[in-house]
């Protein structure tokens, strides 16, 4: 094209370096298989020992993207660790609190709730039950 200068070298360079980082950018907001855990078990997951939660407590089984707690009266309850908001798996458990390594929902994994947003959808309830001494979460429905 007459009339403009050749770009200098630092332009060309810079526009090389950015644009793998465009695509990455572009990847991660296109729609499709974006990478979320399936916000249910597709089958029932054995996660551990039934003593292993005991009266009043709660555990995170991350492998399983699965949370159980144990009310007073020794009733489980299981929540996907799925976040609602944008189907991150949470693998961090303070206390009785979930929170997102994304983008910071918080949820009490007793009740599955929002304690914080920006989720603003609770927890998935999952079925649980306890099979020869071993506690089992299935999907439900």
């Amino acid at each position: 094209m007459p009339g403009r200068p050749a770009p200098s070298r630092r332009t060309v360079l810079r526009s090389a370096a950015l644009t793998p980082v465009a695509g990455l950018a572009a990847a991660a907001c296109s729609p499709g298989d974006d990478g979320a855990a399936p916000a249910r078990p597709t089958a029932p997951v054995e996660l551990g020992a039934e003593g292993e939660v005991a009266k009043g407590a709660t555990k995170l089984y991350p492998d399983g993207n699965v949370v159980v707690s144990r009310a007073e009266d020794g009733t489980l309850k299981a929540f996907s660790t799925v976040c609602t908001h944008a189907g991150c798996p949470i693998k961090k458990l303070e206390g009785t609190k979930l929170v997102c390594p994304c983008h910071g929902s918080e949820f009490d994994a007793r009740t599955g709730e929002v304690l914080h947003a920006p989720a603003t959808s609770p927890l998935i309830e999952l079925p649980v039950e306890v099979k020869q001494g071993r506690i089992v979460a299935s999907p439900g429905t």
